[in-house]
């Protein structure tokens, strides 16, 4: 049974005094090599054969020694794993000296984004080696999923994350930028169709809750990141819109909520101002009127405040009554 790998920091030795040392037994086997070439031991064969062992031996140890030398840029780590054993994570800057035959991962801390829906682009070298193209990353496309209420959407999202458990980022999943990326998106369609995409009740939608849905996403990806040694920052919804097939018939919807909410507010209104009216004329017995004229008025008043038309004036010559 696998068991889960808990991270473990060290702090190695300083690398420029295991540094110099090997400069220097590289030299003393030349020094030695030189020597036994020379007239020194001119006769004595065994004693030449054994300075010269003794010259490829401290050559080889301090070349070997060499690849023990390592460098931690700032917001980088390095994963150290010996035959197969995880060792520690060395995650200070600095130069340091390991065990040579340590192998060492370089892993960086640095804060990373993408969008949903991007693929990466490998680097691709010719048959001489040199880089004809440098990695890159494609533009996201936006993804078609069914909402709540099963209308075609598309939507796409900004993932700010980082590595926070070098342990679990290289041994707990395979690829954890991949990782990231493949769970981000299933994230993302799985609140897409828990929400509507537009609402009139006041609950949580897509589109006007967007800081609600920005924080379910980022906890969304959160959970599904958490054995991979990654903490998410932010996530954010960067693109939203109905699917083409559908986009024409649910702009003129939209349109004819916003008419009919916009009329609502225009016969509130009208309401209140007749109301007014009729109180002042009242309040100031500036006429009296029966209910017959002021059920007239009552509808004459909101005509005009009601119509999206300018008002014809008619000029009434008679009575009300002829």
């Amino acid at each position: 049974m696998n068991t889960i790998v808990s991270e473990k920091l060290i702090r190695p030795r300083s690398g420029w005094q295991m540094l110099t040392l090997c400069l220097l037994g590289i030299l003393c086997a030349a020094a030695l090599e030189i020597l036994a070439t020379s007239q020194v031991f001119n006769g004595a064969n065994g004693v030449r054969g054994v300075v010269i062992g003794m010259g490829f031996l401290v050559a080889a140890t301090s070349f070997v020694g060499l690849f023990g030398c390592m460098a931690v840029p700032p917001n980088t780590a390095r994963v150290l794993v010996l035959f197969g054993e995880y060792r520690g994570t060395v995650n200070e800057s600095g130069f340091y000296w390991v065990n040579p035959f340590l192998s060492k991962r370089k892993i960086s801390l640095r804060i990373r984004n993408f969008e949903t829906g991007s693929t990466n682009v490998a680097e691709k070298k010719n048959e001489a080696g040199v880089v004809i193209q440098q990695k890159s990353r494609t533009h996201g496309r936006p993804s078609k999923v069914n909402d709540r209420d099963g209308n075609p959407i598309e939507i796409s999202a900004v993932v700010v994350w980082k590595v926070v458990n070098t342990a679990e980022a290289i041994f707990e999943v395979d690829d954890y930028e991949d990782f990231v990326q493949v769970q981000s998106e299933a994230a993302l369609r799985n609140l897409a169709t828990r929400h509507p995409y537009d609402s009139e009740d006041g609950t949580v939608s897509l589109r006007s809750s967007t800081q609600e849905i920005g924080d379910q996403l980022k906890l969304d990806i959160q959970d599904r990141l958490e054995k991979a040694g990654v903490d998410v920052l932010e996530a954010r919804i960067s693109h939203l819109a109905y699917a083409p097939e559908i986009a024409a018939a649910m702009l003129q919807r939209q349109q004819a909520h916003a008419v009919v909410a916009a009329r609502a507010k225009i016969v509130e209104g009208a309401v209140g101002m007749v109301q007014q009216a009729l109180e002042h004329l009242s309040r100031d017995k500036i006429v009296e009127l029966d209910d017959e004229r002021r059920a007239a008025m009552v509808s004459n008043l909101l005509v005009v405040l009601c119509s999206d038309r300018h008002a014809q004036p008619v000029v009434n010559a008679g009575s009300l009554y002829t």
